[in-house]
């Protein structure tokens, strides 16, 4: 009879410890997460320098990483000598137009002259049909340079696209830093090879972290964009430490519990995907687990 009692006191112990514990239970459980930018090269050549570090904190901008610039330099200098050289052409050119048009300036004046040569009849109507036609002549020389002179101004706008696809080719040797955060990976040291598209270093931004969460239906209606959330990491072994956090997404459909869920039966449960942005004092780390409840426990 004493056994039963005491198995009966256990038993209601043990009731009662549970629903204590289960009051204190979080709401939700999940892990930190940052958006990381795989930095790559854009170009080809040697790496002459690759200034980060993992755990170093580049400013957004800066340049971080210099990939060879020697044959895209060298082609720079013979565009620019060649666009030279069809400069010094087109002058010519052109000069010779002021020459066509020295020369029809001369004609018009001659024209002058023998028009009043006609109507005084010292001049015949041949000599002004032949001043004319030198006229329409040195016009259509004059046309025709034009024409050639197009043709070299449309060369040298050729020439100086390719110059500025260079110096844009030239800009992407230069690798900088797109955002401001921590270096979390570095692939690549200054003397490898780079390629387009090969990753040099992988960075992000740890001042403030997301905490991803799932939630089921039942608590769907309690979670609302910018609320102000508790979110528990642990202190201790048998404690937590408090931060606040505030719900920044929240997913629009449903989808399966995610399998790092333990039992089975929560794996098959329907639930929405929560992140929750929390400010980084430095102690919270990619992956870390954490808590958090909607509404404060006592």
């Amino acid at each position: 009879m004493a056994n039963v009692r005491t198995i009966l006191v256990m038993t209601a112990i043990v009731g009662l410890s549970s629903c204590t514990n289960n009051n204190k239970l979080s709401d939700a459980y999940g892990n930190f997460e940052a958006v990381q930018v795989t930095i790559s090269a854009e170009s080809a050549g040697k790496i002459h320098y690759l200034k980060v570090e993992e755990g170093s904190q580049p400013d957004s901008g800066s340049i971080v990483a210099l990939i060879d610039t020697t044959d895209l330099y060298l082609k720079k200098l013979q565009l620019q000598a060649q666009k030279m050289a069809v400069s010094v052409k087109r002058s010519s050119v052109l000069s010779q137009i002021d020459v066509q048009q020295q020369q029809k300036a001369n004609l018009l004046t001659d024209k002058n002259r023998v028009t009043k040569l006609l109507a005084d009849k010292a001049a015949t109507a041949k000599q002004l049909d032949d001043v004319n036609g030198a006229i329409d002549l040195v016009d259509k020389q004059v046309a025709s340079i034009r024409t050639q002179d197009a043709g070299i101004a449309e060369e040298m706008e050729v020439i100086d696209r390719q110059i500025a696809q260079v110096n844009e080719s030239i800009r992407k040797c230069y690798v900088r830093n797109p955002v401001r955060g921590t270096v979390l990976s570095k692939f690549a040291e200054a003397g490898e090879i780079a390629a387009p598209g090969r990753a040099l270093y992988k960075i992000a931004d740890l001042s403030v972290m997301e905490l991803k969460v799932y939630v089921s239906g039942t608590q769907l209606p309690a979670v609302k964009q910018g609320q102000q959330v508790e979110v528990l990491i642990d202190a201790d072994k048998k404690s937590n430490r408090k931060l606040s956090g505030v719900v920044s997404w929240i997913s629009p459909k449903a989808e399966f519990t995610p399998k790092i869920i333990q039992t089975k039966e929560e794996r098959v449960n329907l639930v929405y995907g929560v992140k929750i942005r929390v400010p980084n004092d430095g102690s919270l780390k990619i992956a870390m687990p954490a808590e958090v409840n909607f509404t404060a426990k006592n």
